[in-house]
């Protein structure tokens, strides 16, 4: 047998796995670092997180993911450097971590990279008939592995959408297998870059379970703030949308959009809620005169508005749920305040579940990747947009 197949099955048959964890979203403000040790697969996973770390990229590095992120047009050359270049970034990070939590490599089994998407363009997005969904991530396992030294798992996404779903939410699978309660209905809502929520019936029940995107969290704020402020990446403690107005004529622009009559689940990224988005909705409103806060203010109503929307038509009425937060939104307290409001409900965050809520997203690429090895088979029912399949190409070390 070929000496890494023989690692694989030991470290598949081990009585505990340490796993890294690697998530890049769409905010494209840098690099989560997870390191985690697993003990069993599917619904009796226990998960221990050994240490975290956030690495904020570089103004310049951003502004290189930036020039060939969400774009119909791009460098082709940059991309394939990118490539290629983010894989050994992603392993130097990985190391530096080690390194500094003085963790031997040599006792990591597994790496798990979601790498940096790019562009996501599902039908619903691309709207071409003859095409399927389709997303891309790049950062290349093949040099993580090989700069670690370390099996690692990446490109997750691709066997989602071979099995008939769109790529995402993938956060559906952890959420389903470490925060499932007998007792209690949760929403777990995660706020990045793009907002999406699983919604876990009390019972575990896997044919129950319910995920999607529900439109624009953190993207279309961000960059508003990136394009117009010096030196500021977000609006921090929700300082200017405090200080404006919600522009109800604006925000009904924003949200007359055919995504928000699609049918659950759905998925959209950056490629749809972008600046030009922003930009069109201001010249068909005739807004140009607009001030920034009011801007901001409306945006942040807009976020809110898609998620309360998408939870009141996914969730059953009369069902009493708990909310429990993740992603960079949760910490901007006029989201958090107002989606409370909304939907007269506890808010709390996965902190409350025991996992790091700033580290969740890494945390569930690792789970992935642990239920890709030692998973003996799926502990949840095939379902068109929750395929029951393995997930993760595997890069050997050499």
């Amino acid at each position: 047998m070929n000496r890494h197949l023989l690692k694989l099955q030991q470290i598949a048959n081990a009585p505990s796995r340490v796993i890294i964890g690697l998530m890049s979203g769409t905010s494209l403000d840098g690099l989560d670092i997870a390191l985690c040790e697993f003990k069993g697969a599917g619904i009796g996973t226990s998960i221990k997180t050994l240490n975290f770390k956030t690495i904020s990229y570089s103004p310049e590095f951003k502004a290189e993911l930036r020039s060939i992120s969400s774009k119909l047009m791009v460098d082709l050359q940059k991309v394939t450097l990118l490539n290629a270049y983010i894989g050994t970034y992603f392993a130097e990070l990985i190391l530096q971590c080690l390194e500094e939590w003085k963790f031997p490599v040599e006792n990591v089994d597994l790496i798990a990279s979601h790498g940096q998407t790019i562009f996501h363009a599902p039908i619903s997005i691309h709207g071409l008939d003859s095409y399927p969904n389709a997303t891309l991530q790049i950062g290349d396992g093949d040099h993580i592995a090989f700069k670690t030294g370390v099996i690692t798992l990446s490109d997750f996404r691709q066997k989602h959408i071979a099995a008939g779903g769109e790529g995402a939410p993938l956060a559906v699978y952890g959420d389903y297998l470490l925060f499932s309660s007998l007792t209690e209905n949760r929403i777990l809502l995660n706020i990045g870059g793009i907002a999406n929520f699983t919604f876990l019936p009390a019972g575990k029940e896997s044919d129950l379970i319910f995920s999607s995107d529900v439109g624009p969290g953190n993207t279309m704020m961000d960059q508003f703030v990136q394009t117009h402020y010096k030196n500021m990446y977000y609006d921090e403690d929700s300082k200017l949308a405090l200080a404006g107005s919600i522009n109800k004529k604006l925000l009904d622009a924003l949200l007359d959009t055919p995504f928000y009559d699609f049918g659950f689940p759905k998925t959209t990224g950056p490629e749809l809620f972008s600046l030009d988005y922003l930009n069109e909705a201001i010249k068909r409103t005739q807004l140009q005169g607009i001030s920034n806060e009011d801007i901001m203010a409306t945006l942040s109503e807009f976020t809110v508005q898609g998620i309360v929307r998408a939870i009141e038509q996914c969730v059953p009425k009369n069902n009493p749920f708990t909310i429990y937060l993740s992603g960079g939104g949760m910490h901007n307290p006029l989201l958090v305040k107002k989606i409370g409001d909304y939907l007269n409900c506890e808010l709390k965050t996965t902190a409350d579940l025991d996992i790091n809520p700033d580290a969740k997203e890494a945390i569930l690429f690792a789970l992935l990747a642990n239920e890709c090895i030692a998973g003996e088979k799926p502990a949840y029912k095939n379902r068109p947009e929750m395929p029951a399949t393995a997930m993760g190409k595997i890069s050997f070390p050499d």
